[in-house]
């Protein structure tokens, strides 16, 4: 799933993903798999992105607070 709104708040400010990767601390190709959704970020990279954004971690990353996601972490460790 892409993380329309990630790439969204960072195209507004009108940074590439190399600025924006090294401004928050990050690798370029990590931003990009962050945004085009095919990785998960850790708390650390959430933690710092929202504060860099200034946008909530929810807004930034819808898909890992969906409540399914929720579930199936519950299941597993039943």
């Amino acid at each position: 799933m892409r993380r329309d709104n990630l790439a969204a708040v960072r195209a507004k400010r009108g940074l590439t993903q190399e600025q924006a990767a090294e401004s928050i601390g990050i690798s370029t190709v990590y931003l990009r798999k962050l945004e085009s959704g095919y990785v998960k970020p850790g708390r650390r990279a959430m933690v710092l992105i929202e504060q860099y954004y200034g946008v909530s971690m929810r807004e930034l990353f819808p898909d890992i607070f969906l409540p399914i996601n929720d579930n199936e972490i519950i299941k597993k460790e039943a």
